[in-house]
């Protein structure tokens, strides 16, 4: 079996251990060990928990779970949840475990950045955890960025997967539809349109071009649509294709007007915070 990744620098951080030594291991009997019913991963695959148990039984325990002592002898998971539960399916009765002296609420900050940091929630449990990360800690995009090791562009685009209606996210959550389509769905403004065409999406099984461009026809249904100031928004299919681009590369909805070689650029932000990154990031930027 391959073994993980170490873990990232921020989490290393938190735990107060960049390298393990052995005299911070202790061997915990596993019905002892209590799961943290705030850890943002909620869904664990059958298949790949099996695989993990007989992998476990095998070579046992290859990378220590992480926990805090609570009282009566007992411990709560910090991170390791799905080695804790493939390590039952393998039998065993003690794990190897690191012990940190962590209040609740710092141990909930650790198990979001671990989790985080190991890259395998689904998108919504993703986004989920970069939001109470700022709502619940108080930090900003820029320095979630920094403690799991990502882009604050990436932090930004998955944090807006969070305005799509419920219905839509439970697909995301289910693979119904990718990340890439959420993306494409959230430069409507319209929740039924979103909702409307997630179902097309599915029933049809579109990739993410095509859902594009459905998104697309949607957007723009009449060619040279006039608004209450006589410009009409471009429908040129080149001037779409650098619309689409910008949208990407500044992780928001992009709306362009021309009238007469005349027109205006518009970037749409949907709260201060979306509206302070993109005004930073012009600042930054070079023309």
């Amino acid at each position: 079996m391959a073994h993980r990744k170490a873990l990232g620098r921020g989490l290393s951080a938190l735990l107060g251990t960049p390298d393990l030594e052995t005299d911070q291991l202790r061997e915990i009997d596993i019905d002892r060990i209590l799961p943290n019913s705030q850890q943002p991963r909620k869904n664990f695959a059958e298949d790949a928990l099996n695989e993990l148990a007989s992998s476990i039984r095998e070579h046992g325990v290859v990378q220590p779970i992480v926990v805090r002592p609570l009282d009566d002898g007992f411990f709560q998971l910090i991170a390791g949840e799905r080695r804790w539960r493939a390590s039952q399916r393998a039998g065993l009765a003690r794990v190897p475990a690191v012990i940190r002296e962590a209040g609740e609420h710092d141990a909930l900050e650790l198990a979001l950045i671990e989790n985080l940091q190991r890259e395998d929630l689904n998108p919504m449990e993703e986004a989920q955890a970069y939001e109470r990360l700022i709502a619940d800690f108080g930090m900003t995009q820029e320095e979630v960025a920094r403690r799991v090791g990502k882009n604050r562009a990436t932090i930004a685009n998955m944090l807006r997967l969070l305005r799509l209606p419920p219905e839509v996210q439970q697909w995301l959550r289910e693979n119904r539809i990718t990340t890439g389509h959420a993306k494409a769905l959230l430069s409507l403004s319209d929740l039924n349109a979103i909702l409307d065409i997630a179902r097309k999406i599915i029933q049809s099984s579109y990739s993410v071009r095509q859902a594009e461009m459905l998104v697309s026809r949607y957007s723009s249904p009449v060619a040279g649509r006039e608004d209450s100031g006589g410009a009409s928004e471009v429908v040129d299919p080149n001037v779409k294709e650098a619309v689409h681009a910008l949208e990407q590369a500044l992780g928001t909805k992009v709306t362009v007007q021309e009238s007469g070689g005349k027109g205006k650029i518009e970037l749409h932000f949907f709260s201060f915070e979306e509206m302070n990154r993109l005004y930073e990031g012009l600042l930054r930027a070079k023309f």
